[in-house]
């Protein structure tokens, strides 16, 4: 019975055998189909433009958007659009610099995406795009070790750098973020300002976004005609920071770090010793003796220590205070008022 079973079987096969290339001629024309429908309906329903692929050196991409982040905005928010502009003549290098969570790193992922999907021929997020022909894309973003191989974060960093260095033509995109962070400010700060020279006096000349905390470079845009400083501005009110996340000209000198250790929930008593030390060092940079940060850093006055059965209390009514800041009470139900009650009593105890 088995034997019938089996012979049947390739008999089967021996008949189905000239029908195998036309299914699968079917199926890759089936996909390529589904793919081109993917990027109709993409463009049609979130307002994509047809890019211009040139033969030029030139990146020029207005009111350019991330294509994921706008679709995960809440209802009614409008993604905030930016204008990218290289040109190995005249703006080759731009060094982006503005506070965390400012939106930085979005900019540059959106800038390899929209290059990413006008080579794959779908339209693009941004109301108009010339993007000149790309053979490579080079980024350098986030950070991670290799346990496995024994490299540090650091080492991974300079090991893909390195790559991107040695592997650069004239026709790449590069996008570098935070290079040099792994280490000691001013060996971080030299490592950031030697790569951004190579690459503009590389005789291939890529067009580069570099975004960076080290306010230092901003200096390059005086020695270097092809580097220009761009920031993402923001807005101080109070004691609260709103990002606009609008690229704007020029260099930005404020990283903000210490208010968003306010937001990621850090300790008042914390942070108010981290403004504290911030200011005795923008003090000292101010004197005129900020040669030296380990000796400004030597200076630092200590916190005046003194014990109080009140410390503890003091930061859970100052969580307190600002849950119930937050609260609405015009439109506050009785279960709500109830649930944010017990809230209040769990930080109690």
């Amino acid at each position: 019975m088995l034997q019938i079973e089996l012979q049947l079987f390739e008999q089967l096969l021996n008949e189905l055998q000239d029908y195998i290339s036309p299914m699968q001629v079917n199926g890759h024309v089936m996909a390529i189909i589904d793919c081109l429908c993917c990027f109709a309906n993409n463009a049609m329903h979130f307002n994509y433009k047809k890019p211009a692929i040139t033969d030029d050196f030139i990146l020029d991409i207005k009111d350019s958007r991330h294509p994921v982040i706008e679709r995960n905005l809440p209802p009614g928010e409008a993604y905030i659009a930016n204008d990218i502009y290289l040109d190995p003549a005249t703006q080759q290098i731009i060094i982006l610099t503005g506070p965390n969570m400012s939106g930085k790193s979005a900019v540059l992922r959106q800038t390899a995406l929209i290059t990413l999907m006008a080579h794959m021929g779908s339209f693009v997020p941004a109301s108009d795009a010339k993007i000149s022909l790309t053979d490579k894309i080079f980024t350098r973003v986030g950070a991670s070790d290799n346990l496995s191989g024994g490299e540090s974060t650091f080492m991974v960093e300079m090991n893909e750098t390195a790559s991107i260095i040695n592997n650069l033509t004239k026709r790449s995109l590069i996008l570098l973020d935070e290079i040099g962070r792994g280490t000691s400010t001013y060996d971080g700060i030299s490592i950031a300002w030697s790569i951004a020279e190579f690459l503009h006096n590389s005789p291939h000349q890529p067009k580069t976004l570099f975004a960076t905390h080290y306010h230092e470079l901003n200096e390059l845009e005086n020695k270097f005609s092809g580097i220009k400083n761009f920031h993402v501005t923001n807005k101080e009110v109070g004691n609260k920071i709103i990002f606009l996340r609008k690229l704007a000209p020029g260099g930005s000198t404020h990283s903000f770090g210490i208010h968003v250790a306010r937001m990621a929930g850090m300790p008042p008593a914390l942070i108010e010793r981290a403004n504290e030390i911030l200011k005795q060092l923008e003090d000292s940079r101010e004197a005129g003796s900020a040669v030296n940060l380990d000796e400004n850093i030597k200076k630092l006055s200590t916190p005046k220590m003194q014990l109080s059965i009140f410390d503890a209390h003091s930061i859970t009514f100052d969580e307190i205070r600002k849950l119930l800041e937050e609260v609405d009470i015009n439109r506050l139900t009785p279960v709500e008022a109830l649930l944010k009650l017990q809230e209040i009593k769990g930080k109690v105890k």
